[in-house]
């Protein structure tokens, strides 16, 4: 385990090398990898390691902000800068001012904030929403996208010379399909998890529903598999971990006999325990 990152494959080696080496750095990262792969835990663990791990940790989803309010979320506004502004208000890196700020989705800014914050990267300050005073900053940058910066460029919607600014250490989140030799140590770790929080002692995994999980695609990754084990925790009324067949056979390979007929013994196991 590394900062709760679990796992001992090769991909997961390689980022978790990377992570430890700029760490110890001030250098702008970019996150990159499909939803899901954990690229918010790699920024905290980034900041953790870092001289800034006593000062504040900021994180922001640029996505769940809407457009008309991003700027004033991300750098703060003055007094009567707009309807409803009856006060001044610190924005997110003014926050986090001396420690880390984590920008997740920032493919999702709207461009005229994109320009701001090329002037935070490049010139440490920048200017309230309503206001005409320069704010200092001492802030290192993180950001994390699932989208194709570079195919954004081109098109036009993201800004080149940002992207150059963010994409001074980028670090790739492998998917769980490239890290499979992870599920089984991931499975332990997460039914451990859940059944803490629910007060149940699970001391067995059914070896049927391990394989179903290695031989699932996970499209929704590591969140996918803590969403499934949750739910299995939550309805299991015995000591052995399995879950219903049906939440992954949808998506599962089909043509393949072998797996068909593990998934029929998995059934006959869940019915077994629900007739209990």
């Amino acid at each position: 385990m590394f900062d709760e990152i679990v796992g001992s494959s090769e991909p997961l080696r390689r980022v978790l090398t990377q992570v430890a080496k700029v760490a110890a750095t001030d250098s702008t990262v970019l996150i990159l990898g499909e939803t899901g792969t954990g690229k918010e835990m790699i920024a905290r663990a980034i900041h953790r390691r870092s001289k800034r791990s006593n000062r504040a940790f900021i994180c922001v989803n640029c996505a769940a902000i809407p457009p008309s309010l991003i700027a004033s979320e991300l750098f703060g506004h003055e007094k009567g800068a707009f309807t409803g502004a009856t006060q001044r208000r610190l924005g997110r890196f003014e926050l986090a001012d001396g420690g880390t700020i984590f920008l997740d989705e920032i493919g999702e800014l709207p461009g005229e904030t994109q320009s701001t914050l090329l002037r935070v990267l490049q010139e440490r300050e920048f200017e309230r929403v309503g206001g005409s005073q320069s704010v200092a900053v001492d802030v290192r940058v993180l950001s994390a996208t699932n989208r194709d910066l570079r195919a954004a460029v081109e098109a036009g919607t993201f800004r080149q010379d940002l992207f150059y600014r963010l994409n001074v250490f980028p670090i790739h989140m492998p998917s769980l399909r490239e890290r499979m030799d992870d599920i089984p140590l991931l499975v332990e770790y997460l039914i451990d998890h859940y059944g803490k929080k629910v007060g149940k002692k699970i001391r067995n995994i059914d070896k049927k529903t391990l394989q179903l999980f290695q031989d699932y695609k996970w499209p929704g990754n590591i969140r996918e598999l803590q969403n499934v084990i949750e739910r299995s925790v939550v309805l299991c009324d015995s000591d052995t971990f399995s879950i219903d067949e049906t939440w992954l056979k949808r998506d599962l390979p089909h043509g393949s006999a072998q797996l068909h007929t593990r998934l029929r013994g998995l059934g006959r196991l869940t019915r077994r325990k629900q007739g209990k």
